[in-house]
């Protein structure tokens, strides 16, 4: 009597995957690291990408190449990236910021300079904020938290139903969600360090910058 596939298991044919050189590189070598990083034993790695084992050993010991959609579920499987399953490293991003880097930004009277790398978690930036701006109605209120550090001058905080006034030296840091605005105590500005993570928050809940243009960089509030 012929027998299927085990339940819950998709069967595959030679048909779906080309053969060894025909148009994807070698993968078996990081179908077996990513799955021993894992820990996972080739039945229970089997099982969570829905594949009989006997067909994950010939991906893992080069006898059969894998389609795309089986590439989607095995980078599934193993919480990574078909780039890396493909053996593809990117570029390691520098970590330093130099002084002469990036440029100054400004939006209504607020100047921001690059501190920190982007496509970070956390996002970093040097800030001036001018006399009588980023007071009023500007509130915000957004997931995340938020770090700063006054440089010069005096700032001013306001937390909730809180004001503080923060002197060069003096540092907050508060959880986004508290409704929250910023600005200078100080005729000539005040200047900070300013380090937010973004999560799942539009930029424009960020509570620095005032009612114009966002400066035009990605990793900046807007």
């Amino acid at each position: 009597m012929t027998t299927g596939p085990a339940p819950g298991v998709v069967p595959h044919t030679d048909t779906d995957e080309p053969s060894e050189g025909e148009g994807l590189p070698a993968v078996a070598p990081q179908l077996r690291e990513l799955r021993r990083r894992a820990g996972l034993t080739l039945e229970a790695a089997a099982a969570r990408a829905r594949l009989s084992p006997a067909h994950l050993s010939r991906l893992e010991t080069g006898r059969r190449q894998p389609s795309l959609p089986l590439l989607l579920g095995l980078a599934r499987t193993y919480g990574t990236t078909v780039s890396e399953l493909l053996g593809e490293t990117q570029a390691v991003a520098d970590p330093i910021v130099r002084a002469g880097g990036p440029g100054a930004r400004e939006a209504d009277g607020w100047t921001y300079w690059q501190a920190g790398g982007s496509g970070r978690g956390m996002q970093a930036l040097r800030v001036h904020v001018p006399a009588g701006r980023g007071q009023g109605e500007l509130v915000r209120v957004h997931p995340g938290e938020e770090w700063l550090y006054v440089l010069t001058g005096t700032l001013r905080l306001h937390l909730g139903e809180t004001e503080y006034r923060l002197e060069p030296g003096d540092s907050a840091h508060f959880d986004s969600l508290t409704p929250h605005r910023i600005g200078a105590a100080t005729a000539t500005g005040t200047e900070l360090l300013f380090v937010h993570t973004l999560l799942q928050s539009s930029l424009a809940g960020l509570c620095l910058g005032g009612a114009g243009t966002p400066p035009a960089t990605p990793a900046s509030p807007r």
